[in-house]
């Protein structure tokens, strides 16, 4: 009975991972605590890879996982950029529910030494599987914050959400990370700099006119205040005007700064290397191991080995040297022995970066036929990403599931691997998707999945499983700079409200079965149930609306701004740099 039953939940397995299944599961040891690995590209587009189409960038590796798992093609991101996706993921809930949404620009954390960050009441999958006796390790980018109120607190730090081990930058790739670049952070600091410049400017003169006219006296500490301040606007002058990349650009290991700034020359092959070492350390498992790659952010730094050797210039290079990466790791998993009891999942964060040029070169990524990109709101270009998951002899190979997923997904699911459960104390928006995944279900149980820009509210999208229609209606569009460029401005990302969107009354709707490029929308003539349809979503919106409660904002203006007495510093504050790394081999070519 129990081999029926085996057979019916494994259909498509091979004899021999069935017999393997029934005598472990026969003599009482758990076969439903696989090892679990997770590799998260940023900004990737959803045309970049050659199983999602693409014909002239060459991603054999990530290619063949496809082959050997099943590729998501409705996989959604809960925002269009990278600080709020990845806490989404990390938590199995929209951003805005955890303060990881921001009212006003940025929208993501720009600096290591700012104080907003993903909070720590927040329970990750890694914490999760912690409790259940995972060895768990982060490898790259974390870009959810450091600490909140001391430099030495690590509110924020990856070791505080259930991560054993952490190496990598804590921060994100920018320009500054690179020399020659055109800033960025520096360009968002200015702001702050001039902020310092006025305070410092009316605190003098207020206390000059003051003595003149013996309104006031000048004491030591209004001496002390304006020194104080004057040596905040010092600081903020030495960020904005090439500090950056000492304060910005470092790795960390565990709590400790290893190298400030990095070198992007041999970042990659440390990363791999300590990706590889985690495996082969952990191969008794069960380990989780969240691999989130540089690859492809701005500035898109490739080694010499694959620079200039894709038909797509500095970004093609880039992808095909993520895709060696890969497969790299792929190769550590097989060469321990571990491919039958190791799920593994890629995806990337959020859409392709339209924006993204040097003079009129564009290198960002390709979002296939969708419209729109990062940054940009609802557009299917920002959310919509590639998404594989492999499991030799549990989920079937060369499989495709067109149904909608998220990337908040991984959160119930790799818990319900794992025998944990998810926290009943808050609303988890992710759906256990192994049924599916498995084929035993034949739809996702997403009907509504709801599409943030911030905090405000840009789209809904609605899939009726009965008749196998996909809605979507926009109630807000970032207007795109120039007309039809497809991109919003050269040097900055999309708006969330005022005049850089334009309101929808009635909603923009599309139909996304038949028009997935959402180029024509849809009208109470083009179709009659276009009122029931909009009716229904603005329903089905006014409950979401209902399981939303305040939160603090960890990405409002103050909390993104630089806090001097935050920044991770490996010396003697402000002049941060070191090399601590031991036995680090900047040659790729070795690995």
């Amino acid at each position: 009975m129990m081999l029926n039953r085996l057979k019916t939940r494994c259909s498509r397995c091979s004899l021999p991972t069935l017999l393997i299944s029934f005598f472990l599961q026969t003599y009482g040891l758990n076969v439903s605590r696989p090892n679990i690995l997770l590799i998260m590209a940023d900004d990737l587009g959803y045309g970049d890879l050659g199983c999602f189409g693409n014909d002239t960038i060459r991603t054999p590796n990530i290619d063949q996982l496809a082959k050997e798992g099943v590729k998501l093609t409705q996989h959604i991101a809960a925002a269009p950029l990278c600080s709020p996706s990845r806490a989404a993921f990390l938590t199995g809930r929209y951003p805005i529910r955890s303060g990881m949404s921001s009212s006003s620009e940025p929208q993501v954390i720009i600096r290591t030494g700012s104080s907003g960050g993903l909070p720590p009441n927040e329970t990750t999958f890694a914490k999760l599987l912690q409790h259940q006796g995972y060895t768990t390790g982060l490898i790259g980018k974390w870009h959810q914050g450091v600490s909140c109120e001391s430099r030495n607190d690590h509110c924020h730090h990856p070791l505080n959400h259930g991560f054993h081990y952490f190496y990598g930058t804590p921060f994100t790739l920018v320009n500054e990370c690179q020399s020659g670049k055109n800033p960025e952070i520096s360009e968002k600091l200015r702001a702050t700099y001039w902020f310092y410049t006025h305070l410092v400017s009316l605190l003098v003169l207020t206390l000059l006119l003051g003595n003149i006219f013996g309104l006031t006296s000048v004491k030591w500490k209004s001496i002390a205040f304006v020194a104080l301040c004057g040596f905040l606007f010092f600081i903020t002058w030495f960020s904005c005007y090439g500090f950056s990349r000492y304060w910005d650009c470092l790795l960390l290991r565990d709590h400790i700064v290893t190298e400030q700034p990095m070198k992007l020359e041999s970042v990659t092959s440390k990363i791999l290397k300590e990706a590889v070492s985690f495996i082969e350390r952990n191969k008794q498992g069960p380990f989780l191991l969240f691999v989130s790659l540089l690859h492809v952010h701005t500035p898109c730094y490739t080694t010499e080995l694959f620079q200039g050797k894709s038909r797509h210039g500095l970004y093609g290079d880039n992808v095909e040297e993520m895709d060696w990466m890969v497969g790299k790791i792929l190769v550590a998993i097989d060469k321990e022995g571990l491919r039958d009891n190791t799920f593994i999942y890629f995806a990337s964060d959020n859409g392709g970066f339209l924006e993204a040029r040097e003079g009129k070169v564009q290198y960002g990524g390709w979002n296939s036929i969708y419209k729109g990109g990062k940054g940009m709101g609802g557009w299917e270009g920002g959310i919509r990403v590639p998404g594989i998951i492999r499991w030799p002899g549990i989920i079937p190979a060369n499989a495709v599931i067109d149904e909608p997923t998220s990337l908040m997904d991984i959160y119930p699911t790799v818990a319900h691997l794992a025998g944990a459960s998810v926290p009943q104390d808050r609303v988890i928006d992710g759906k256990n998707q192994i049924a599916l995944l498995q084929g035993s279900m034949q739809h996702s149980e997403h009907e509504f999945m709801f599409h943030y820009c911030g905090v405000y509210l840009h789209a809904v999208r609605w899939y009726q499983k009965e008749s196998g229609a996909l809605w979507k209606v926009h109630y807000v569009t970032p207007k795109f700079h120039p007309e039809g460029a497809g991109g919003c401005y050269e040097s900055r990302l999309c708006s969330c409200i005022g005049d850089g969107v334009t309101n929808h009354s009635p909603p923009l709707l599309f139909d996304l079965l038949h028009d997935p490029s959402e180029a024509n929308p849809l009208s109470p003539t083009t179709e009659p149930l276009f009122n029931t349809i909009v009716s229904r979503i603005e329903k089905a919106l006014e409950e979401h609306k209902k399981t939303l409660t305040p939160v603090p904002e960890q990405l409002d203006v103050y909390n993104v701004i630089w806090k001097p007495w935050l920044q991770p510093c490996c010396g003697t504050f402000p002049f941060c740099w070191c090399d601590d790394e031991i036995g680090s081999d900047p040659t790729i070519n070795q690995i």
